[in-house]
């Protein structure tokens, strides 16, 4: 799938937001993408995702998983369209954890998906699940790296497309030195 496409997809659903927002990692941005707007209509959840499967094809994989909230649509959509049991890891009292029956086989081959990657964070913690379970991460697949090809997760990483979007600490947020308000509206809950 070329970028183009993509973009055209992620402008169709209104994904890019404007404003001053709170991202999960706790930085703030001018910009925040909402990809679950993309997956409100199946077409393109669909396209999105078998783009994504598309990319890793080649690699045996085994299952697919992806952190609450938003890897765990793209994980059941990259699952179908590579024929693998797909999963979601959420959190548990502010812990990233398996629930609801899920497991991951020893030596299995796992690809963790999510929506947006700025700092990695939720990736990582999903990483350090497949391997608590003696399973392999064969790769990270994520709709939008946003961290300015910063992250590394020890494995191969690909995504559909890069934005480069500034992020601030809160303490030197140009639009909070200005009086704007924040808002949050990720899934995760701040303290």
């Amino acid at each position: 799938m070329k970028e183009e496409r993509v973009l055209e997809i992620l402008r169709e659903a209104g994904v890019l937001l404007e404003g001053h927002f709170k991202l999960t990692s706790g930085k703030h941005s001018p910009r925040y993408l909402q990809c679950a707007k993309a997956y409100q209509w199946p077409k393109h959840g669909e396209e999105l995702s078998e783009a994504l499967a598309e990319k890793f094809k080649d690699m045996k994989i085994d299952m697919v998983i992806g952190p609450a909230i938003g890897g765990i649509l793209i994980a059941y959509e990259v699952g179908k369209a590579l024929e693998v049991k797909a999963i979601f890891a959420e959190r548990e009292n502010g812990v990233m954890s398996l629930r609801r029956g899920f497991d991951i086989a020893p030596n299995s081959n796992v690809l963790v998906v999510e929506d947006v990657v700025t700092t990695g964070g939720s990736v990582k913690e999903v990483i350090e699940i497949v391997k608590n379970y003696g399973a392999n991460v064969i790769g990270v697949a994520s709709l939008v790296d946003r961290s300015g090809g910063k992250v590394d997760f020890g494995v191969e990483y690909k995504s559909l497309i890069s934005f480069d979007i500034p992020t601030y600490e809160e303490y030197e947020c140009p639009m909070c030195k200005d009086g704007s308000p924040c808002i949050k509206p990720g899934s995760r809950k701040m303290a």
